[in-house]
């Protein structure tokens, strides 16, 4: 069986970075998907595919791998800058602000 471990990015939805901090292992998909004539769905006979199995770190699910003899690749993840401005949210409602602040 092979697997990937990696860090899941946040969808475009997020604001925050919930559900980003956790190594996840997924199956790659052992077969291809079908297409149901009558109705359209797409189905598989493969159930590995529906498991996703999240750990705290990446040596955990690394060992996790090896100890079930699962032939693992690990993607690591992009680092991204923090969007921090240096006064914050209260910089909008500053007394001393030096332009004037308008819509």
């Amino acid at each position: 069986m092979r697997a990937r471990i990696f860090k899941p990015a946040r969808n475009a939805m997020q604001s925050g970075t919930a559900k980003t901090r956790d190594w996840v292992l997924e199956y790659a998909p052992a077969s291809a998907r079908s297409v149901d004539p009558l109705m359209g769905w797409t189905s598989s006979s493969d159930t590995q595919s529906q498991v996703r199995l999240r750990f705290a770190t990446k040596e955990a699910a690394l060992e996790y791998a090896e100890s079930k003899g699962i032939d693992a690749q690990v993607i690591e993840p992009k680092t991204r800058k923090p969007n921090v401005r240096p006064g914050g949210y209260g910089e909008n409602f500053a007394t001393n602000r030096r332009a004037v602040w308008t819509h």
